[in-house]
This record gives structure tokens, sequence and C-alpha cells, in this order.
């Protein structure tokens, strides 16, 4: 079965909680399809994150603030796999800049809009 990821701040994570796409799974010692990063999160934390989430079978699709993205905008340069595909959605308190998002970018490229 494969699942969303959500990576976020604290209201971004809840929200999605709340309307149910969060797991943790006792079978596989609590882990978990979510990531609550604050200011006081580690960026080696993170990094270490996106290497498993991106590797973990049970995952499709990654769902990152764009905020948090930026900070690992490195690893997400030299992610070529689609699956999992990683959006950038916004958060509350961070502005979002449609011209770093990679998605959009590329449909430009690709002139669709």
């Amino acid at each position: 079965v494969s699942t969303q990821s959500t990576w976020g701040d604290e209201d971004t994570v809840a929200g999605f909680l709340l309307a149910g796409v969060g797991d943790v799974d006792p079978r596989k010692a609590g882990r978990n399809n979510f990531i609550m990063v604050s200011k006081d999160t580690n960026l080696n934390e993170v990094s270490a994150a996106f290497r498993d989430f991106t590797t973990r079978p049970d995952v499709a699709i990654i769902l990152i603030n764009q905020h948090i993205a930026e900070d690992i905008r490195h690893l997400l340069k030299e992610y070529t796999q689609t699956i999992p595909t990683i959006l950038e959605i916004p958060s509350k308190d961070v502005p979002y800049d449609v011209n770093k998002d990679p998605v959009l970018r590329r449909i430009k490229q690709m002139g669709l809009v």
C-alpha cells in the first residue's frame, strides 16, 4: 500500500493529520509518514529523513513545505526518481514563491502556461 508523506511546520502537519492522512504503524517500529519540522530541527535530521523517505517502498508522494524544501534544495536537485513524487506546498507563515516551484518551472519550460 502506497501512502503520502507530509513534511512541514506544525500547522501543516497537524492539518494533514486531522484530515486522516497520518500513519503510525506499530508493526514497523512506530514508523510514521510525516515529519514535523521546526526552527529547532537539525538540518542533518531533515536530510537523513529525506534519504529514508525517498527509498521507502510505501511512500508514493512527499508533500513538503517550500521553505523546508529550500533547506534541502541540494538534495532535491540531485533527486531524479519519479516515485516518490515530491510536491512543494505553501505554509501558513512563510510566503510561497511560485518562481521557486520546480513543477511550475517545468510546466513553463514545456510551454503549457
